[in-house]
């Protein structure tokens, strides 16, 4: 590569590595502890545990756990209400003022008994505090999006670092650290040889990290097409009084998509239906289809399904890189290994730093000459 070249890519990974490197830090931060949040929450004694009953115990009718959230707040209305994958005996309810309250209550009710659990708490929780800096910096859209730009910026600081890695390591064996050189250089081989290794994770990571970031504005755009072609039979129809029954509904889902398993449903309102339909999204069961959704609309007022299909490209593409970005569908030692390697990532960040402050400064080794 030619000198002017080498000069324009260096000043490339440079400022595009100097202007994300603080925010990536935050980030890098941020998401360790959320790679072990269900772990966490249980150890600050956060997450909300069912009674154990034998595995035979017939589950409770949709419309008594939705009734028991309305016994606690009566004057609120049904958004959401979920299943993790992995704890099928707790309904998590979602209830607010209004279908679209930015102000809501999370209530768990066991999924056997219809009996209230507890009410979870997230919002100003240390793991609550945590996904908020890691997600939007708590500036809602616009955060999201300018987080998304550093991810870009890395992207282009990571693909500038190996086009670069080539001449400036031509001379030294793989893994080489010359420590005789004085501090800069022994930091500087040492941010070389762990920003080759951890290349691919953090290409995979920041590239899905900022695929995210679209998120809202995807389900825009999921809403003003795909949902509207859907449910365009009840345009300038009343919006229903009274609702049908949850169980038919979640029965016909069930029986549609027989080897599915139901994710979250969206009550009439939401930002997932319309005011005619629930939205029952549904799974698979494998620990990457778990995450890939199909929305089946049904009637609020019949329970009868009135369409389901697949998701768009776009849609499927951010649903999976949420586990790729976060390691956690494929159990205790992924999530291992993308620790290790987000604390690699923050020594690269920092050793960058580092470098960058110390620019200009030579050290020397006795009997060489400055």
């Amino acid at each position: 590569m030619k000198t002017i070249n080498v000069r324009r890519w260096a000043w490339v990974h440079k400022w595009t590595s100097l202007v994300c490197t603080v925010f990536m830090l935050l980030l890098c931060i941020t998401g360790l502890p959320l790679i072990y949040h269900h772990e966490i929450d249980h150890l600050l004694g956060n997450a909300i545990e069912a009674p154990v009953m034998p595995a035979a115990t017939p589950k409770a009718s949709l419309d008594d756990v939705i009734a028991a959230g309305k016994a606690l707040y009566p004057h609120k209305v049904m958004m959401f209400m979920s299943q993790e994958a992995d704890a099928r005996e707790i309904w998590y309810l979602t209830m607010g003022d209004t279908p679209t309250a930015e102000q809501f209550k999370s209530i768990a009710v066991d999924a056997r008994t219809a009996k209230v659990l507890g009410e979870p708490s997230f919002e100003g929780t240390f793991l609550g505090v945590m996904f908020h800096l890691h997600v939007d910096l708590y500036a809602g859209l616009w955060g999201k999006l300018f987080l998304g730009f550093m991810a870009l910026l890395l992207l282009v600081a990571i693909v500038s670092g190996v086009v670069l890695y080539a001449p400036f390591m031509r001379k030294l064996h793989f893994g080489e650290v010359r420590r005789s050189r004085g501090p800069r250089v022994k930091w500087l081989d040492l941010h070389n040889m762990l920003g080759i290794v951890t290349l691919t994770w953090l290409f995979v990571v920041g590239a899905t990290g900022m695929i995210n970031t679209w998120a809202d504005l995807l389900v825009k755009y999921y809403q003003y097409t795909e949902v509207a072609a859907m449910i365009a039979p009840y345009q300038g129809m009343p919006t229903p009084s009274k609702l049908g029954s949850m169980e038919k509904a979640m029965d016909n889902a069930m029986a549609a998509e027989p080897a599915m398993q139901v994710g979250f449903v969206a009550f009439p309102g939401t930002s997932f239906s319309s005011p005619h339909h629930y939205g029952i999204f549904m799974h698979g069961d494998q620990p990457l289809t778990s995450r890939l959704y199909k929305p089946v609309l049904v009637d609020a007022q019949t329970s009868e399904i009135t369409d389901r299909r697949e998701l768009p490209w776009y849609l499927t593409a951010l649903l999976v890189s949420q586990p790729l970005h976060f390691g956690d569908y494929g159990g205790g030692w992924l999530q291992f290994l993308w620790a290790l390697l987000d604390i690699a990532t923050i020594f690269v960040l920092g050793s960058g730093v580092y470098l960058w402050l110390r620019r200009g400064v030579r050290t020397t080794t006795p009997g060489e000459s400055p």
